[in-house]
């Protein structure tokens, strides 16, 4: 049986404090998990950097916002959250279907 693909737009807020790594490596870091999701990357958007409307770490009150848009089968999204969740890099993920 072959899985139907649906497509999502990923926002995600991207947290760098004291990493070595860019923004840029960061980015690929999700396209890779993305892709061991089985998920397939059309489209990737660097909003940039953003203020927070609600502060909730007094420490962090700005970070960089990324929307990424992606296929994959229906599970890809559930899967992703939970390979992201323990990312110090990856703040808060949005998932959507699109």
């Amino acid at each position: 049986m072959i899985a139907t693909k649906r497509n999502y737009r990923a926002s995600f807020i991207l947290d760098n404090r004291g990493k070595e790594e860019s923004v840029e490596q960061l980015i690929e870091g999700v396209k890779k998990v993305i892709a061991e999701v089985q998920g397939e990357v059309s489209a990737v958007e660097n909003v940039g950097r953003k203020d927070f409307i609600r502060v909730t770490d007094k420490k962090l009150t700005a970070a960089h916002y990324v929307q990424i848009k992606f296929s994959g089968p229906a599970a890809t999204p559930a899967l992703l959250r939970e390979k992201l969740r323990l990312n110090s890099s990856v703040y808060r993920t949005f998932i959507q279907s699109a």
